[in-house]
């Protein structure tokens, strides 16, 4: 933690007393610090103030406010800015730009036990961090014994932070926020460290936290943790924002961001006018008709399609449902069920497909539909609509399999049981 606490920063008198964090504007630069000449150059250049040293632009136009008791996540790829970000709300940077007002006491878990003196023992750290939040000695007796019990770990207590490993500095660094409960904590993957009992520890900590009315900013890379202790996330994407919204929302279009960016595939091409069998329509709707491009999980879902012979046999139909990466979902053909479309003329034919509550998991899809010779094995032609599902879930998988939980029959002894 570069920084364990800041201290309060007053916000105007007219503010919102709910805005607990406001953000307008902010952006950050950091100089261009290269090799060689070019890097005294940079620094002479900072010397002399001049305004035309090339710069990183880690952050830009970020806006943003936090009211007490939410929990704002922060998600983006590595180096999109959001360690930055959280570092400019504790007080740790400044911004080259915009404005910072944030009310209340802050408790930063930045990069764990960085901020810990390295000649210090556990103990006495727990002093220094208690006192640049403001207690007074006697506050922090009243609470060393709870800091050491949460963070269990025996008589290294007494030893130097420099002889600890990074699990054991973790453990103590979470250990001083949650004996110190402050108005605002800010988190840097702070879940992504120490060992699976210590994970749970944290998150029935944060739980109680945000129940009792908390206000939590983390950051991580764990988009079910995002899910289930934040009501809002933000996407940063290379120091703008890209998205701020509900959480599932947000969540579910960054992961379908990194589905589109590992889909290899291409789209198949169309098949030559007039020689084989086309699709001339297709069009996703909903049972009531009207055209589709959200679906809520549990609505109904139709494919409408108009195909095209050219010596006015039926071709046979398939459809195929795949997610934003190409990875498919399910697809059937038409002349498995014995299904013929409907003649519209010589050489045009109607059809279309029944999804009953599909059980598809939020996310980004692309439906198909293909042409293919009256046999039904040559393919010829292909088109695609792209569709999103919403809701709120944490399942995991492609679709939702109906299932309910009951109690088990299963007893100790039981044939495959230990």
């Amino acid at each position: 933690m570069s920084r364990p606490f800041s201290r309060v920063t007053p916000v105007a008198a007219d503010a919102d007393a709910s805005v607990l964090v406001a953000l307008e504007g902010v952006g950050k630069d950091y100089p261009k610090v290269s090799a060689g000449g070019d890097r005294l150059r940079t620094l002479w250049g900072l010397l002399a103030g001049h305004a035309d040293i090339p710069r990183f632009r880690a952050l830009q136009g970020v806006s943003a406010s936090v009211r007490r008791g939410e929990s704002l996540g922060l998600v983006g790829e590595n180096g999109a800015g959001k360690s930055t970000l959280l570092k400019i709300i504790a007080g740790v940077v400044k911004p080259s730009a915009g404005s910072v007002r944030v009310a209340g006491r802050i408790g930063a878990l930045l990069e764990l036990g960085s901020g810990f003196h390295p000649e210090y023992t556990g103990r006495e750290n727990i002093y220094l961090a208690a006192a640049l939040m403001g207690l007074s000695r006697r506050e922090t007796r009243e609470k060393v014994d709870a800091i050491i019990a949460f963070a269990d770990i025996g008589q290294h207590i007494e030893e130097p932070i420099k002889h600890y490993s990074s699990g054991m500095a973790v453990r103590l660094g979470f250990a001083v926020a949650t004996a110190l409960t402050p108005d605002i904590l800010i988190t840097d993957e702070v879940l992504a460290v120490g060992d699976e009992s210590f994970q749970k520890k944290c998150i029935r900590w944060l739980e109680r936290y945000l129940g009792d009315g908390g206000t939590l900013l983390p950051c991580s890379h764990s988009m079910y943790h995002v899910q289930t202790l934040c009501s809002r996330a933000m996407w940063l994407h290379e120091g703008a924002v890209r998205l701020d919204g509900d959480s599932f929302d947000v969540t579910r279009e960054y992961l379908t961001y990194h589905e589109e960016k590992g889909r290899g595939e291409k789209p198949a091409p169309r098949a030559a006018e007039g020689l084989v069998p086309l699709i001339r329509a297709m069009r996703v709707e909903r049972a009531d008709g009207t055209a589709l491009e959200v679906l809520s999980a549990g609505d109904d879902m139709v494919l409408q399609g108009l195909a095209w012979s050219p010596d006015g046999r039926a071709p046979v139909l398939l459809f195929g449902i795949v997610r934003a990466d190409g990875t498919p979902v399910y697809g059937a053909h038409s002349n498995d069920d014995g299904f013929e479309p409907l003649r519209v003329d010589e050489h045009h034919f109607a059809f279309s497909a029944h999804f009953p509550a599909p059980g598809l998991l939020p996310g980004k899809y692309a439906v198909r539909v293909h042409a293919l010779d009256p046999e039904g094995l040559r393919l010829f032609d292909t088109q695609e609509r792209q569709i999103v599902v919403t809701g709120r879930t944490r399942d995991y998988g492609l679709v939702r399999l109906a299932h309910s939980w009951k109690a088990g029959t299963l007893r100790p002894g039981a044939a495959g049981t230990p």
